[in-house]
């Protein structure tokens, strides 16, 4: 492969529920993630963005297949390998080692009653490197990515970190066996503002140092602006629109983007006004598609 190639390849994508495994029951099968396709290239960062329920997180959690009780359809090729029907041995060796995932919340991510050196270590001490040298370099992970006295800290216990350190804690267990490809589920949700920017930070720095490709995935567009090279846009399990994140902002084609970018509040606006909603542009093209029917309607009349 070329670093123009794409690492990954994600064609027509489907996720679906089985009616069996549906909770509380509900007739027939349940299509979460329809016909999605993209590609990420080696040092590419790619936004998947839409409001929770979009079908973000499971098409990410199906590049790995985390979920047991879902039935994939298409095709994710990853360096040229069909994952789709691979074996189980094959998806464990690129899980965490070739490509690493950040979940949304560092506390549930963590092991509370094991080390902060085990946890970082582990991707490491699974792939038989000798403890010593595991340990090591979780020790410069950690000090690459700003835990101070990294070495010292891998005796404590995720409880004794801020959250922001514990996000840290979480991205160095995610590239420390130095995977191609970082899947960041929604990394910075529950941090508060300063530690969003830092926790960007390092994100966009190790995948400018690692030439690592970055899935990216979030419902904040004010994010996706500073991070991001390509922007990926999902409305109810489909991709609408994918875009340059300058061709994006500049020019948003789908409704649904335009009103996720509009309902984005500004500092300059009127408080007195009422923040313009994602489904007051969904229901303005609605009305503006009936309005073109009729019209087509009565010329054919």
């Amino acid at each position: 492969m070329t670093s123009t190639d794409p690492i990954l390849e994600v064609r027509d994508l489907t996720v679906v529920v089985p009616e069996r495994f549906r909770i509380g029951g509900g007739d027939g099968d349940l299509t979460l993630v329809d016909r999605v396709s993209f590609d990420i290239r080696p040092g590419e960062r790619l936004a998947l963005v839409g409001e929770s329920g979009s079908g973000k997180t499971m098409t990410a959690r199906s590049v790995l297949q985390l979920d047991r009780d879902v039935e994939l359809g298409g095709s994710i090729r990853w360096a040229g390998r069909e994952l789709l029907g691979a074996s189980k041995r094959t998806l464990r060796s690129i899980r965490g080692g070739e490509i690493s995932m950040i979940f949304q919340d560092p506390m549930t991510a963590l092991n509370p009653v094991l080390t902060i050196g085990e946890q970082v270590a582990e991707p490491l001490l699974v792939r038989g490197t000798s403890k010593k040298e595991a340990y090591a370099r979780a020790a410069d992970m950690l000090d690459r990515l700003g835990v101070p006295k990294a070495k010292e800290r891998l005796r404590a216990y995720p409880n004794q970190f801020s959250g922001g350190m514990r996000q840290r804690v979480v991205m160095a267990a995610a590239l420390v066996a130095q995977p191609r490809l970082l899947i960041a589920d929604e990394p910075t949700t529950a941090l508060d503002v300063r530690v969003q920017e830092q926790v960007l930070d390092l994100i966009e720095e190790q995948s400018r140092e690692l030439d690592l490709a970055v899935l990216f995935i979030t419902h904040d567009l004010s994010i996706v602006a500073g991070l991001a090279h390509r922007v990926a846009v999902m409305y109810r399990g489909s991709l609408v629109e994918q875009q340059d994140v300058e061709d994006l902002f500049d020019a948003p084609q789908h409704p649904y983007t335009r009103g996720l970018i509009g309902s984005v509040p500004r500092l300059d606006a009127d408080p007195n006004v009422r923040l313009t909603t994602v489904e007051d542009f969904m229901a303005a093209q609605r009305a503006a598609d009936e309005i073109v029917e009729d019209e087509e309607v009565n010329a054919d009349v």
